[in-house]
């Protein structure tokens, strides 16, 4: 599985040193040869403004929510979802049971065993007289991947892929070629996952398409969180699927030749979904989770909450006021506002001077701030883990308490999969949370790093909830156990910058010296790594 140039940190299979030095020589002549800022291929093709389902009551599930919102004081439901085969399945049956309208923005849309039977599912809404708007990113399409445009242009389905690469192709060095001449557009990307059906009910969060995210793969499972919305707010999470989707960015999938007139009729092979440890099928079958959020078997949690988006110009935002919108503001501002306890969780954490002053402001308020993100043995890209090491210590200096996860958890539990699946010992985070005072908690897509900040543009919630809060505190409590992450400390002597990493294997406190890694060679790599100039870029 190949890998596109820095914004991209899912593949595994290609040298991560090699590709990061290829792209930062690929950067370092696109800077000297200027950039080349530029419009999108295909930016000029005719399409037609749409927007979300303007009566959504007149639909069963809108009924559903609007009368129960009206109950409860025009709040709106969430449930959290934090098992990965749930996250699929739910995404199944939303599909399964929509109405009128689909409307779904991802980051990553995989066409491996979860993301054609999620396109399978979507062909078959279309041809129950659905309409199908799907908008993808073109950042980290990998070879296969092209198969989901076949649907492309068929009735009630339209496909728009956000500032595409011009080249539709599998070689690489053609695409990098791209990248490197048209650096400063195509380095920045949609990072935003989204999913509304009937404008009633919605799925949003940190998961992209695949089997990874789904936690049903066992080369690599990525623990992530979406949160089922049901009422009021779902409407403001359209608004913001409908200013993408009518962007000068997003292009109609027909105008790049990307769209194809067959679909294939091969079955989806479901291997990995029956073998992952979860009764799948039955499950399926009976629409659970969705039947049991509808009937209220599975309890919803009804609170205010505010939608944080970036907007798609978000590049332009940057650089001047009153141009669209910056979801980090908001986040910010609720940090600040935090007076005991900061809980984040987050892949990858590279945070700009002004995040590092925020965590320090809070520290010298007392108030405790504890960091769960990826160990080195358990990173999906070591470019990212290369930036971090740049922070531990100083995290660490200033008050700030660090957990990294581990890639074998010695207990399955608040992990997002079976027990099955761990076993195999390629467990990373890909969840993006915060939890604030254990009375409000922040659920989306942006990462506490300089990329989510600058370079990608996210969506988020903020739930004012102190049950959905308290509820994933003790999620984070289960990851933070010792037999699950370690504990990043400082060395006991003065004025040490030496860190060392304890945790319990087989019942036993230990502690590590040296950063335990999965081999020597990819501690060698990521210390490479983290003398090239990237930061930005992380």
């Amino acid at each position: 599985m190949s890998k596109n140039p820095p914004s991209h940190r899912h593949s595994p299979n290609r040298s991560t040193m090699a590709r990061w030095t290829e792209c930062f020589v690929a950067a370092s002549l696109a800077c000297w040869m200027g950039g080349c800022a530029s419009a999108p291929p295909g930016a000029g093709y005719p399409k037609t403004a749409s927007t979300a389902l303007t009566d959504p009551e007149t639909t069963r599930v809108g009924r559903q929510f609007a009368a129960a919102a009206t109950e409860h004081g025009d709040k709106t439901a969430y449930r959290i979802i934090s098992v990965g085969v749930d996250g699929f399945l739910l995404r199944m049956e939303m599909i399964n049971s929509v109405e009128r309208t689909l409307d779904l923005q991802y980051y990553i849309f995989r066409s491996d065993e979860s993301g054609r039977l999620l396109t399978d599912a979507l062909v078959r809404a279309a041809d129950r007289g659905v309409r199908v708007r799907l908008l993808v990113d073109d950042g980290d399409a990998v070879p296969g991947d092209e198969q989901l445009f076949a649907i492309a242009g068929r009735p009630n389905i339209e496909i728009r892929i956000f500032n595409p690469f011009a080249y539709r192709g599998e070689n690489r060095f053609i695409k990098d070629t791209e990248y490197l001449f048209h650096h400063s557009r195509l380095d920045y990307r949609m990072h935003n996952k989204l999913m509304v059906a009937d404008n009633a009910m919605a799925l949003m969060g940190g998961r992209n398409i695949g089997d990874q995210y789904f936690q049903i793969d066992p080369e690599s499972q990525f623990a992530d969180d979406d949160v089922f919305v049901g009422g009021p707010v779902v409407r403001d999470l359209s608004k913001t699927f409908d200013e993408y989707w009518n962007s000068a960015l997003s292009v109609p999938a027909e105008a790049l030749h990307a769209a194809h007139p067959h679909v294939s009729k091969q079955k989806p092979r479901t291997d990995k979904v029956d073998n992952a440890g979860f009764d799948y099928r039955s499950k399926l079958d009976s629409g659970e989770p969705l039947a049991g959020i509808l009937a209220g078997r599975l309890l919803l949690t009804w609170a205010h909450a505010q939608v944080v988006c970036d907007s798609p110009e978000k590049a332009e935002s940057a650089h001047g006021p009153g141009v669209g919108s910056l979801m980090y503001r908001p986040v910010a501002q609720a940090i600040a506002e935090a007076q005991t306890e900061l809980l984040m969780v987050s892949p990858y954490v590279v945070p700009s001077k002004d995040e590092l002053h925020l965590l320090k402001d809070r520290i010298a308020h007392q108030v405790r701030i504890r960091i769960l993100t990826n160990s080195l043995e358990s990173a999906p890209e070591l470019s990212a883990h290369s930036g971090y090491m740049h922070y531990r210590t100083e995290l660490l200096k200033d008050g700030a308490e660090l957990y990294e996860v581990r890639s074998r958890l010695g207990n399955s539990r608040g992990s997002g999969q079976s027990s099955k699946i761990s076993r195999y010992g390629n467990y990373a985070l890909h969840a993006k949370l915060y939890v604030l005072d254990r009375r409000r908690v922040f659920i989306g897509s942006m990462n506490l790093d300089q990329r989510s900040r600058h370079l990608n543009t996210e969506i988020g919630l903020i739930i004012d909830s102190a049950e959905l809060a308290q509820e994933t505190a003790k999620r984070f409590e289960a990851m933070t156990l010792p037999e699950n992450s370690y504990a990043v400390v400082l060395q006991p002597a003065q004025h040490s910058t030496q860190l060392a990493w304890r945790t319990v294997e087989n019942g036993a406190t230990v502690e590590y010296k040296k950063e335990p890694a999965r081999h020597a060679w990819q501690r060698a790599e990521v210390k490479l790594l983290s003398l090239l100039p990237l930061g930005h870029e992380l």
